[in-house]
């Protein structure tokens, strides 16, 4: 089983940045994509970013586009998410996940495993 744990996440002002951080430990899978979700409250889990295994590859919500960086560092088994410039919409509790394959995807019902989250709040 692979595990995934994040940290990272409090109470910041909007304009402020934050780094979130996801160390993946366990049984190791070939090459995951990496990704970030978040969910605020009364809403769908909602994807943020992914990141291929080589990092040649990211993706990012229109919404954290140009704010929001996807990062990871196989050496060390962590993604990690730089969250600049934060915003009070972009309260909510953020996930991390894994899935194997070679395909960037959005939908979080392909990916395979999941972090237990960290609390994000932008305060205006």
């Amino acid at each position: 089983q692979v595990q995934l744990v994040e940290s990272g996440g409090g109470l910041v002002q909007a304009g402020d940045s934050l780094r979130l951080s996801c160390t993946a430990s366990g049984r190791t899978f070939s090459r995951p994509i990496m990704g970030w979700f978040r969910q605020a409250p009364g809403k769908e889990r909602e994807f943020v970013a992914a990141i291929s295994w080589s990092s040649a590859t990211t993706r990012a919500a229109d919404s954290v586009k140009g704010r929001f960086t996807i990062s990871r560092d196989n050496a060390k088994n962590t993604v990690y998410l730089q969250m600049n410039s934060l915003k009070p919409e972009d309260t909510a509790v953020y996930y991390c996940a894994a899935r194997q394959g070679a395909t960037i995807v959005v939908n979080s019902n392909l990916y395979e495993y999941w972090g237990q989250g960290t609390q994000v709040t932008v305060s205006s």
